[in-house]
């Protein structure tokens, strides 16, 4: 055995020898290639989606009432929601990690509980409730979430130089 090292097993101090920071130059590359998602963006595309859809169910049945029930379910989706974005946005959460964490679990929370309250309000609110109708709306407003991650914001620019 050789002092306990191997050649060609990586170790940590080989690691940190090899991390190269980047430049205040290639970090703004980096970010002109890579825009950040809004949570306003994704919000409005859930509300947009939310009133799509119940307009498609309410022209296909000619039941107002399943129309209503769409829109509800994705109501409790994308009212807590903004919410959610309000609150993660704040100059509160943004002001530090740590309360950018705690605000990420608050807000987590308060969006939940929200989500559950709306869903147990519904029967005394929306008259002739169809629970398929609103749960097929809160299931498609909340796969928002994955399109906008598919769709993520294109490059200010196309020709950058690495």
């Amino acid at each position: 055995m050789q002092s306990g090292k191997s050649s060609d097993a990586a170790t940590p101090e080989s690691d940190e020898e090899s991390f190269q920071p980047l430049t205040a130059e290639q970090a703004a590359q980096w970010r002109q290639k890579n825009p950040a998602l809004s949570v306003w963006r994704v919000v409005f595309w859930q509300v947009a989606v939310g009133m799509v859809v119940a307009a498609l169910v309410g022209g296909w049945s000619g039941r107002v009432s399943l129309a209503v029930s769409v829109f509800y379910g994705s109501a409790a989706v994308f009212i807590p929601a903004a919410l959610f974005a309000r609150g993660l946005t704040s100059r509160l959460t943004t002001a530090s990690p740590l309360t950018a964490a705690a605000g990420l679990l608050v807000w987590e929370g308060v969006k939940v509980v929200l989500t559950v309250l709306a869903l147990l309000l519904a029967p005394q609110v929306v008259e002739d409730l169809s629970w398929p109708a609103l749960l097929a709306g809160l299931a498609v407003t909340m796969k928002v979430y994955l399109l906008a991650l598919a769709w993520r914001p294109t490059p200010l620019t196309q020709d950058l130089k690495s």
